[in-house]
């Protein structure tokens, strides 16, 4: 597929170039297992240049106004979504996520451009009271400086958008990382941001070694802020390297989601927000349902009615026009849901639909509810990133939010009740950073996303999604006196 916007090549310094070994990585198409084209193997020596680049760039673009850095961010999300259909039909590619769900996130990205354009017009100071006749206070914000940014394969776009948005507003260049399962879409934003005019070494884009790169970005004392979308434990890791430079860091995190379904829920709009919390994306989002928690007294109606939902999902090729769940990533991806389903299995749950590979092969993976699901089984304690929906029991509203927050993770919750009273009460208790209440998709531009515990530190998106990407200085001003 002819695709302007697939470049095979790393972006730094204003120019695509090779590995310095010439060696690449493959991509591959996960719903046909065929190769789609080859990024660049590259690792310390690219990314040392890349950096420098950024770092070059950063005196100069530190001292753009933020009404010139606004301009040039709204003329990028203009480019999106002009040229939506290429980049979304790449997206699904490398991907495997239905096209509309590429063209949802393609979208989502140009959201996220547009309101840190906004945002960048407002990143306000202060003239504080001072304490002396013959000094004045002011606290001024000033860009952090070279930003890290490194991004994971589910949602290649959407993540790098509200990593590089943010950094561009307040003034920061960035060195980007993206996954070299999900290259592509990472790199296209090195033909977007040169097409929109942004200046050499603003935006610098490497593939390659995720060790080599990693290492030269967290131990760089050019770098002074990285930004990390992953796992929990890739995170740690990143946390402990950065610390040896002690960078500013955003980490968002794994999750286990927990969907609660009291019975005074509507419950036909709790299976419809199930189905698509849960299914969105094959289950491979860090924010969908992880566990599901229902009252006993409507349980089995819930289980019948999820697991006759779910048999009407259409599995296939992302591209097809019919498709509703895409393939998993990887066959590694597939061989875990697998395993997840026989620990419930030997553990006593039943499976109410799915439970093995589709009829299509390769990467594809039927839909699957489990019944009975137990707190001991390792899908409602792991985080699945698969298409697996495991239903559990529970009695009152005390057990279900001790057993929704007996877990490390705090990304994202998700209840369904009619009681106002309860709504309250719920939201409150959940050590959670973001709740959806009789909603399961709550994701937005305008809402900071981030989580608690080991699901994170910081927040993206909403006014608070700036604020990483800034130092605040503190100035007295004296002399004042007459």
């Amino acid at each position: 597929m002819a695709n302007r916007y697939l470049r095979e090549q790393n972006y730094i310094d204003g120019k695509w170039v090779d590995a310095d070994s010439r060696a690449t990585i493959d991509v591959i198409d996960p719903a046909t297992s065929v190769r789609i084209g080859t990024v660049p193997r590259s690792g310390q020596m690219e990314t040392r240049r890349a950096i420098a680049a950024a770092d070059a760039a950063f005196q100069t673009w530190r001292r753009t106004t933020a009404l010139e850095r606004s301009q040039l961010l709204r003329k990028l999300h203009d480019l999106i979504l002009q040229n939506q259909q290429a980049l979304a039909e790449l997206l699904t590619l490398e991907q495997g996520k239905p096209l509309a769900e590429a063209t949802g996130e393609i979208r989502a990205s140009a959201a996220y451009v547009l309101w840190f354009a906004e945002e960048a017009r407002r990143v306000y100071g202060e003239v504080v009271p001072s304490p002396w006749a013959d000094r004045r206070i002011l606290v001024t914000k000033e860009p952090v400086g070279v930003v890290a940014a490194i991004t994971p394969w589910n949602f290649p776009s959407s993540m790098l958008a509200r990593k590089l948005a943010p950094a561009l507003a307040a003034g920061c260049t960035v060195v980007a990382k993206p996954a070299t399962q999900t290259p592509f879409s990472g790199l296209a934003w090195g033909v977007l941001c040169e097409e929109a005019g942004f200046p050499q070494g603003v935006v610098n884009i490497v593939t390659g070694s995720a060790g080599e790169i990693g290492d030269e970005l967290c131990f760089s004392p050019i770098v002074r802020k990285l930004t990390f979308t992953g796992s929990t434990e890739i995170g740690k890791v990143l946390l402990a390297k950065c610390a040896a430079t002690v960078k500013k860091v955003s980490m968002e995190l794994g999750g286990n989601a927990p969907f609660i379904v009291f019975d005074d829920a509507d419950i036909d709009r709790a299976v419809e927000g199930a189905i698509t919390s849960k299914y969105r994306n094959s289950g491979q989002t860090c924010v969908c349902t992880n566990r599901f928690l229902v009252q006993s007294r409507i349980y089995d109606r819930f289980v019948e009615k999820l697991a006759a939902e779910t048999g009407k999902l259409r599995v296939g090729p992302g591209l097809e026009p019919r498709t509703q769940q895409g393939p998993l990533i990887d066959l590694r991806a597939v061989e875990r849901v697998e395993e997840l389903i026989r620990d419930a299995i030997d553990k006593g749950a039943g499976i109410a639909i799915g439970g093995k590979r589709h009829a299509l092969g390769g990467n594809f993976f039927e839909p699957t509810v489990i019944s009975g699901a137990g707190s001991e089984m390792l899908c409602m304690k792991e985080e699945i990133f698969g298409p697996i929906a495991p239903v559990s029991r529970f009695e009152t509203e005390e057990e279900a939010i001790a057993r929704a927050n007996e877990t490390e993770f705090g990304l994202a919750a998700y209840f369904y009740t009619a009681d106002l009273a309860r709504a309250f009460r719920v939201m409150g208790s959940l050590k959670y950073g973001m709740v959806g209440i009789n909603e399961g998709l709550i994701t937005t531009v305008e809402g900071p996303f981030g989580g608690f515990k080991e699901s994170g530190i910081g927040k993206e998106g909403g006014r608070q999604g700036i604020d990483d990407y800034i130092d605040t200085k503190y100035v007295c001003l004296g002399g004042l006196g007459s």
